[in-house]
């Protein structure tokens, strides 16, 4: 008989616990949202032996309080759903700091395993770590793992499905504190005991003495008793020890880690720098750092222009005379006409415009973020960043946003104030997404040549970091100071790397195809109608007066409201209905295909972005930044036709 298991992937940032989830769940991963949040949530299932293992990766956090959603979403998640195991994930070259998160799940009193990941990085940092003695302390189960490499992955499930079956124990040992803060711990837990049945009375307590405010409010709609007792016994320990309830509860907790450590761990000098720290200090110098990264853009972009080029021109001139074959096979006639102008010129044209482009930057995109790098372009950046009201950190989202502008919105959450997320949303809606990168190079770079490309890429960051510097002066608040955590350089796994390529091309292929298709069979609709000359001629006072276009790129623009590579696919379709092969040079010249790509660039963000940026920062927000960026496209499109025309 089949037997099920739910298991929590808990942990720090930067350990490798998204690395340990793909290991683990291949391809069988779910990737939504937490119901009613914006935060990411992934699950997947594993087999192993007669057990069906169902993983869910938390988010990445450093404490169970409620300062961010991450926490809130995970320790209700690890609390109050009860996963069989939870697989607390440590990096085993900064223990010290990831203990500090391991003290509060053992608090939590959930069985729980400890992947003690990154184990091939220690001794060469001179790190040396008694696992037994460190699982003895701890009084669960400790697997040393290297999940890049898929490395004790196998053990780490044994030991899972062992908590699970009762054959290992894996409730761990309850840290104990100071006796002036255990007292204060017995006196609450009892009262605790009498309204709270869900958390651990020990856990709550504890809170209750940090003077958590979810915890009061949960614990006073019970009993407001409870929480005026722990208020004057947490006032006790303030005025006994001079700090605060929170500060002194996390100095307790780190007492008890560094005595774990003290045990556990030895520290000796590393017998000479490994590549990754020497490669570290020239990344991140002070001049050296900043050429490698302008290097490094430019060799990606010039690649994926290349690749995406030879691959578009091939599967073109493979598609040359598909149409006449195709609406001869279907016996010919108007339907044949639109069955193939409608759904099947929409997918063809989405193969040979779309995906060239998407797929080499989807896979250098993983690289970036597998190796280590893009954390060392945030640190980079941090400088030019604090011009703009924001830190460094800002520069991750803003880097994700050339993949795709909806998780770089959501990505924008790491700012720390409401009002830096503002800025950074705003921000980032303005870079362009790999739907804009296709027609970019797909117009541009493919026609009037790839230094033009670059151009506007480099006008793009400029106009990016004006309204940004704008948008900081017209809000109130000061920009804080960059704290993120920098990953050790690694060898990305290209599995890995893979398996993320994939997912974000199919995430494309299952989100814009439908709007292909579905913009396709509009477009070919409207073309049968005879609507297409009307819709072009009411606006033409826009295409044609102001921005110098052609009558056909009013009607495509209609449809970049949908997705911006929607665009070129559909100038596609009008320009060649029956064909195969494109040339976008018969309906515009070099100086119209900038101005097109301009406003293509600017202009309002695709309906999957706007519906983001109504959760994340309501509507009246998101109806501004509508009409800011569509004045803004038109703007640019305008003067650079006029000043390209007088120019050339």
């Amino acid at each position: 008989m089949e037997k099920t298991l739910r298991i929590a992937l808990a942990g720090n940032a930067n350990v490798g616990k998204s690395v340990l989830f793909n290991e683990l769940t291949g391809l069988t991963q779910i990737i939504g949202n937490w119901p009613g949040k914006t935060v990411e949530k992934a699950e997947g299932t594993v087999r192993f032996g007669e057990y069906t293992v169902h993983v869910v990766d938390l988010p990445g956090i450093y404490s169970l309080s409620t300062y961010t959603i991450e926490e809130v979403i995970s320790r209700g998640y690890i609390a109050l759903e009860k996963p069989d195991v939870v697989v607390n994930v440590i990096d085993a070259t900064a223990l010290e700091r990831n203990l500090f998160f391991t003290v509060q799940l053992l608090e939590l009193g959930r069985p729980m395993v400890i992947a003690l990941n990154q184990m091939d990085l220690t001794r060469k940092k001179g790190i040396e770590i008694d696992v037994d003695k460190l699982e003895e302390m701890l009084g669960v189960p400790v697997i040393p793992t290297v999940a890049i490499r898929n490395t004790g992955l196998h053990e780490l499930l044994e030991a899972v499905v062992g908590v699970a079956d009762g054959d290992i124990p894996g409730e761990g040992v309850i840290p104990g504190y100071s006796p002036q803060l255990e007292s204060r711990i017995e006196t609450l837990e009892p009262l605790v005991e009498d309204v709270e049945g869900e958390y651990p009375s020990r856990w709550i307590s504890l809170k209750l003495l940090e003077g958590d405010e979810d915890i009061r409010k949960r614990i006073g709609s019970k009993g407001a008793s409870v929480v005026d007792a722990s208020t004057a016994l947490q006032e006790e320990l303030e005025d006994q020890f001079g700090q605060s309830g929170s500060e002194l509860v996390a100095s307790e907790r780190y007492l008890y880690v560094g005595k774990v450590i003290d045990a556990c761990q030895e520290i000796t000098a590393p017998s000479e720098l490994g590549w990754g720290e020497r490669l570290d200090a020239v990344t991140t110098h002070g001049v050296w750092g900043y050429l490698i990264m302008a290097g490094v853009m430019f060799s990606i972009f010039g690649t994926i222009f290349i690749l995406g080029d030879f691959m578009s021109r091939s599967i073109d001139d493979a598609f040359s005379g598909l149409g006449p074959a195709v609406i001869d096979g279907l016996g010919g006639g108007p339907i044949a006409e639109f069955i193939w102008s409608g759904p099947l010129l929409g997918i063809v044209a989405g193969v040979t415009i779309a995906l060239p482009f998407l797929i080499p930057f989807f896979v250098f995109l993983a690289i970036l973020e597998g190796t280590g790098y893009l954390a060392r372009i945030a640190f980079l950046m941090d400088s030019a960043m604090h011009r703009m009201g924001l830190h460094g950190k800002a520069f991750i989202p803003l880097m994700l946003g050339y993949g795709c502008n909806v998780p770089a919105c959501l990505g924008c959450r790491v700012m720390e104030t409401h009002r830096e997320r503002l800025v950074a949303v705003f921000v980032v809606t303005l870079v362009p997404c790999a739907a804009v990168t296709v027609v970019v190079l797909g117009i541009v770079g493919s026609y009037v040549g790839i230094e033009y490309a670059f151009l506007l890429y480099l006008f793009n960051l400029l106009v990016i970091f004006s309204l940004g510097r704008i948008a900081f002066k017209s809000l109130p608040g000061e920009p804080i100071g960059l704290i993120m955590e920098m990953p050790q350089y690694r060898v990305p796994s290209a599995k890995v790397v893979l398996r993320q390529t994939w997912a974000r091309l199919k995430d494309f292929i299952i989100v814009a195809f439908p709007f292909i298709i579905i913009g396709s069979l509009v477009l070919s609709a409207l073309r049968i109608a005879g609507l297409l000359d009307p819709i072009g001629d009411a606006m033409s006072p826009i295409t044609v007066g102001l921005l110098g276009l052609p009558v056909a790129a009013g009607i495509v623009l209609v449809f970049g409201v949908l997705r911006k590579e929607l665009t070129l696919i559909m100038l596609a379709t009008l320009i060649a209905p029956t064909a195969g092969s494109v040339d976008f040079s018969t309906i515009m010249d070099p100086i119209q295909m900038i101005v097109f790509t301009l406003v293509v660039m600017f202009y309002v963000p695709c309906i999957a972005t706007l519906a983001v940026l109504v959760r994340e920062i309501g509507l009246k927000r998101t109806g501004v930044i509508v009409v800011v960026e569509l004045l803004l496209a038109l703007l640019i499109g305008a003067v650079a036709f006029r000043l390209l025309d007088w120019l050339f």
